[in-house]
């Protein structure tokens, strides 16, 4: 649906001909600067100043009131479709409207000679309100604004338009418009005809300042989350005033805002003591004092804790682990003042035994000593994220998977120290609960000699990821394999240095059968994989990716099509399969293929479209970009034929 411009706003034409001259009805510039009759008081910000001709002096027209009569007419309006098209009429009309608080309506709803004139205006298809993309969320109306459409017009159309319906519960606002983006005129308007608003999401809006954010704690005292990204202009004044009238905020995300700091996070956790989520990034002013103060306030309710590139030290961590009494979920990410002690810290048994998940990333304190002592202070911990860790080993890994006796996920991410001996170790340590496992560019894991047969099981494992760790081989496939009987879902994307023997290996060791396979940049496997997978597998298969699998051929859809009859996905982007392999596919008849991706196949060709028609009865997504030798037109015919079908060429 396309959206209506600024100047759908302001209609024009032989409908106003009866109300007044159209010579007044002004466009939208890029500053709000409307003209009218001088008056006693502005009810809004915006400089008003009216220029009448000697014609509009002789002849009589509403709009030669001044704003405070206009003010009094418009808060006796009786609904709020007589509010909405009056909001047409000008831009001046919209701010006046869009400038009254709620308290400040009528309730006797009098009748009034302006209702015949409004409906007039009701009558044009530009009423205020239906400009943008609304649906239900929770109850509440849910607006999004991002770039150029972020102005202030568009939020006191949406104040207006949608009085009538209980108001916005919901905000976003991404981005603005270079030339008349959203300032605090535009966030007062929401503030006095939105007081149910309950989520406000601000991202790179420059202009708005603690002025605005003050008028919203004012006149929206049901904010539950409050969002700032990117906003220089807001200070903690603005936070200060949050505290203030907003005490149900249970959700508050500061990032880049570096105006913010201390003062305004303990103003917060003196005053908002149903804080359940704190995400705090790259905030300069932010310290210890800050964070401490919102942890402790509200230790019975808080659950979720993110600290990122912020200036705190280990009396945060400790504060975390005194108070953290209820959070599930503690992130800790570029916290460089952060030393061991820190985590040790963690490792006393007050706090955080309801900690469930994880996170650390590029933190210099989290040693071998810390590691462990996290897995004594948090016992019933089920995921484990380690990302860029440069100072763990094997000997810290080891240490906290003997600890972690409820551990149900665990990702590594570069985290150079650990090899191979680590991870079956862990594997071995954490055999009863661990279900999925995941390695990601961890250079230091490589192929060696270790004795898988030394080792207990991992009977709980059904999902494994390796990606992107090129010492990773056929050896350590092989041992996975053995180590870890019930896998189900395999993703091995990137993995250059696996095999057809080493994949051999793992697949015949899997008993469960496998659900999910990603074989995806793995460009040394060949057909001899899929004829094995086919078989073994071929009753559970449901998602199978081998893109960039230049060995695969037609002899991979073959087996596939006689033996897969549960495949729903799969992915063939970039392999050696011609119009042959398409065929086969096609004239599987148990197959009932939802998404197909021939993306780059540059052997195919018009003979391949005649069975993907046969093929896409059952299809919701086909890919055939860069397939070169099909041509533009056969293209055409097979998606007027397969209308119902997603494709993209």
């Amino acid at each position: 649906m396309a959206s209506l411009g600024d100047d759908d706003l302001l209609p024009a034409g032989t409908l106003y001909s009866n109300l007044m001259d159209s010579s007044i009805i002004l466009s939208l510039g890029s500053h709000i600067d409307v003209y009218c009759p001088p008056r006693k008081r502005s009810r809004i910000s915006a400089p008003f100043v009216f220029r009448q001709t000697a014609e509009q002096e002789k002849q009589a027209s509403i709009e030669l009131l001044p704003d405070e009569c206009l003010f009094e007419i418009f808060r006796r309006l009786p609904g709020g479709q007589e509010r909405s098209a009056c909001a047409c009429v000008s831009k001046r009309w919209l701010l006046l409207q869009s400038s009254i608080r709620r308290a400040e309506i009528c309730s006797d709803k009098p009748s009034l000679s302006l209702n015949q004139t409004a409906q007039q205006v009701s009558n044009f298809n530009g009423v205020v309100g239906n400009e943008e993309e609304e649906f239900e969320n929770n109850g509440h109306l849910t607006r999004c604004l991002e770039g150029k459409k972020a102005t202030d017009i568009r939020l006191a159309a949406m104040a207006v338009g949608t009085y009538s319906r209980g108001g916005l519960g919901k905000l976003v606002i991404r981005g603005s418009n270079s030339t008349r983006g959203v300032t605090n005129l535009g966030l007062s308007a929401i503030a006095h005809g939105c007081p149910s608003l309950k989520v406000l999401s601000l991202w790179n809006v420059a202009s708005i300042s603690d002025e605005g954010l003050s008028e919203i704690a004012n006149g929206c005292h049901m904010l539950e989350k409050l969002d700032l990204c990117q906003c220089p202009s807001i200070s903690d004044k603005g936070l200060l005033a949050i505290a203030e009238n907003c005490p149900n905020l249970s959700k508050l995300t500061i990032e880049s805002c570096s105006k913010i700091g201390n003062e305004g996070l303990q103003a917060i956790g003196r005053c908002c003591l149903n804080l359940k989520s704190i995400s705090i990034k790259d905030c300069e002013l932010v310290g210890d004092k800050g964070v401490g103060s919102l942890v402790s306030s509200t230790p019975t309710v808080l659950t979720k804790i993110k600290l990122e590139s912020i200036n705190i030290t280990d009396v945060s961590l400790a504060f975390i682990e005194r108070y953290g009494i209820s959070v599930t979920d503690l992130s800790l990410i570029s916290l460089q003042n952060v030393s061991e002690n820190g985590f040790l810290v963690l490792g006393k048994a007050i706090g955080l035994q309801k900690l469930n998940s994880f996170t650390i990333t590029s933190c210099r304190g989290l040693t071998d000593i810390g590691l462990q002592a996290v897995g004594y202070g948090c016992p019933n911990l089920k995921q484990l994220t380690l990302r860029r860790c440069s100072f763990l080993s094997d000997n810290g890994l080891n240490a906290f998977a003997k600890l972690a006796w409820c551990l149900e996920s665990l990702e590594l991410e570069e985290c150079n120290g650990i090899t191979q001996c680590g991870v079956l170790g862990a594997l071995s340590n954490c055999g009863t609960t661990l279900k999925a496992l995941s390695l990601a560019k961890c250079t230091g894991i490589r192929d060696g000699v270790f004795g898988s047969t030394l080792l207990p099981p991992c009977n709980s494992l059904q999902s494994l990821t390796i990606r992107n760790c090129p010492g990773f081989g056929s050896a350590g496939l092989a041992m996975v394999g053995k180590l870890c009987p019930h896998l189900k879902n395999v993703d091995l994307g990137g993995l250059y240095a696996a095999t057809d023997a080493g994949l051999m290996s793992l697949l015949e060791s899997c008993e469960s059968g496998l659900v999910r396979v990603n074989l995806a940049g793995c460009i040394n496997l060949s057909d001899m994989v899929v004829l094995a997978m086919a078989r073994l597998h071929g009753k559970t298969l449901q998602q199978l990716s081998l893109d960039g699998c230049r060995k695969i051929t037609d002899g991979s859809l073959v087996a596939l099509a006689e033996n897969c009859a549960s495949l729903l996905d799969l992915d063939i982007s970039r392999s050696g399969v011609t119009d042959l392999g398409v065929a086969s596919l096609a004239c599987a008849k148990q197959l009932n293929m939802q998404v197909l991706s021939l993306l780059g196949c540059s052997l195919l060709s018009d003979k391949s479209v005649p069975f993907l028609r046969n093929l896409g009865q059952s299809l919701v997504g086909l890919n055939l970009q860069h397939c070169n030798l099909i041509s533009r037109k056969a293209m055409e015919l097979l998606g007027e034929k397969l209308w119902w079908c997603d494709i993209l060429y």
